[in-house]
């Protein structure tokens, strides 16, 4: 069976199928234009202790970073710049000083606030005596131009007691990332 060379007539007409196209044949030149970019994207972490009241959302403070690709992570918020969807995850670890901690929440708040779009993580546990428990989350959430995210996080231990988040810079125990969906 002979195969049919391509000839300039048969571009022109729409005609080649892909099974004309020998798998060697296919270039990078031949497939550009399809894929993306996952920027704006970062990755901070804790290297301090950070002492938080009971029962209470307290803003999580990120002090070091890994990676900042379009320098859009400073004080503690991520701020974009670029509308889209993005990937969010945060993980904060943290102890009853002296107590025993009963449940522990995480929240990623859109704009400042957690009414509206905003995605949370929670765990119940019984830690005593300073153990660390750590509770994670991620979440796909849109974003304009002018929107930035924030992580919260609140331990209840029932008795009024302060809370210590915990941070090892070394195994990111304490973290908040996010890159852009490519869409």
């Amino acid at each position: 069976m002979a195969i049919d060379k391509i000839t300039t007539a048969a571009i022109t007409d729409g005609t080649i199928a892909t099974a004309d196209i020998a798998d060697g044949a296919v270039t990078s030149v031949k497939t550009t234009g399809v894929g993306g970019t996952n920027t704006p994207a970062f990755l901070a972490f804790k290297s301090s202790v950070q002492d938080c009241s009971d029962n209470t959302y307290t803003k999580i403070t990120f002090t070091s970073e890994k990676f900042d690709t379009d320098n859009t992570f400073a004080d503690s918020k991520f701020t974009p710049g670029v509308s889209g969807k993005y990937f969010i995850y945060a993980q904060v670890g943290g102890y009853p000083v002296n107590d025993v901690g009963k449940d522990i929440t995480i929240r990623i708040y859109k704009n400042g606030s957690s009414t509206g779009e905003h995605r949370r993580g929670y765990q119940n546990y019984e830690l005593q005596n300073n153990g660390t428990n750590a509770v994670s989350m991620s979440a796909v959430m849109d974003s304009d131009t002018d929107d930035y995210f924030e992580v919260y996080w609140r331990i209840n231990t029932d008795n009024g007691v302060t809370a210590r988040v915990d941070y090892n810079a070394s195994l990111l125990y304490c973290y908040f990332g996010a890159y852009k969906i490519i869409e």
